[in-house]
């Protein structure tokens, strides 16, 4: 399979299912970090030692280790250009620090592209597992049976005392992450966002962008993922993020079911403008992009949008990004640019269901 069947479709496979409370929790995510016994953490590793890491990852796979888990590929960052990088970035199967810097990295890709085994980023092995809608415990239970194959042929870095050693001591421990990306726009819209983000912030878990740390929290998305790895076991980490996911999602309907009591005719006005301005407009940046996507996303939701499936939507949040819009139309543009044809391509995609 040639590469670049991961960045030509904007869609990946599990995007196309729903999951559990799907209006509200765009995917789960399980990711663990793993190093090698006796080999430095990537930052340190020399040229030799990170080749030696990737041979050593990559035989496993050619064990058939992985086949239980379904049909995977190597694909190295050295044989990928720029704007290739970028889309896998934007797709979520490769981290920035992947596609950036990293010496020998490489990823081995699932047909779904609902398993990502990044190598040689900011450690030697970072299983990533993604589900469509609510579903943390599936995440969580394929990912350790991914950790157990691999476990099985190659000897972690493993303390007694401190747990699996990682290159960040925040991922020390057990080594897991687990987040859901959640789309919030009637908890913002109500102005109660800041104070469930703030009341999550205290119970250990984190709030970031779309893209993760550092990023910015635009077109109503946040993900929500522990910070404590060590000192909790992986039980108690997925008990206490579906927990709050929970509560979540049931503020997020009581707002929603208080905007159509209280404010139906304002809101339906704010989703059928957004649909109106995607359908129509030449120019849009990436920003305002979002927040109308996000505003058509809730009308559907709320019934107040007929015709266009989840699928488009979830389509259009990555194509309308900066490298998928370049790969797509087989253009390298500017900022200006890109603004065009992002109307274009949002207009053609809500012409097609409209």
């Amino acid at each position: 399979m040639s590469n670049l069947r991961f960045t030509e479709q904007p869609l990946s496979e599990w995007m196309r299912r729903r999951g559990n409370d799907s209006d509200i929790v765009i995917s789960s995510r399980i990711r663990v970090a793993r190093n090698l016994q006796h080999i430095p953490f990537p930052m340190l590793a020399t040229n030799q030692q990170s080749e030696e890491v990737l041979n050593r990852l990559n035989e496993v796979l050619k064990s058939n280790a992985l086949q239980p888990f379904g049909t995977f590929h190597l694909v190295r960052m050295s044989s990928l250009d720029e704007l290739d990088k970028r889309v896998l970035v934007e797709k979520h199967l490769v981290s920035p620090d992947l596609a950036g810097e990293s010496r020998n990295g490489a990823v081995l890709l699932n047909d779904q592209e609902s398993v990502s085994i990044m190598i040689n980023e900011e450690d030697h092995l970072r299983i990533q597992c993604l589900y469509p809608g609510f579903q943390i415990r599936e995440a969580w239970k394929l990912a350790s049976a991914i950790d157990d194959a691999f476990e099985a042929h190659v000897d972690y870095a493993f303390d007694d005392r401190k747990g699996y050693l990682t290159c960040c001591p925040t991922n020390v421990g057990t080594g897991v992450r687990a987040s859901v990306m959640m789309h919030l726009p009637a908890l913002v819209m109500t102005q109660q966002i800041s104070r469930i983000l703030s009341a999550v912030s205290q119970v250990g878990l984190a709030v970031r962008g779309i893209y993760g740390e550092g990023s910015e929290a635009t077109g109503n998305m946040f993900q929500i993922s522990n910070q404590i790895t060590l000192g909790q076991s992986e039980t108690e980490i997925i008990d206490n993020l579906e927990s709050v996911v929970h509560q979540i999602i049931q503020h997020e309907k009581n707002a929603r079911e208080r905007l159509l009591a209280e404010s139906k005719v304002r809101i339906t006005d704010r989703v059928m403008r957004s649909y109106g301005i995607l359908s129509h407009a030449a120019i849009i940046d990436s920003k305002e992009a979002a927040q109308r996507l996000s505003d058509v996303r809730l009308g559907i939701d709320l019934g107040l949008i007929q015709g266009v499936p989840d699928s488009v939507m979830n389509e259009l949040n990555v194509m309308t990004q900066p490298g998928f819009l370049q790969k797509y139309f087989h253009e390298k543009m500017d900022a200006g640019e890109r603004d065009m044809y992002r109307a274009k391509l949002i207009r053609e995609k809500l012409g097609k269901t409209g």
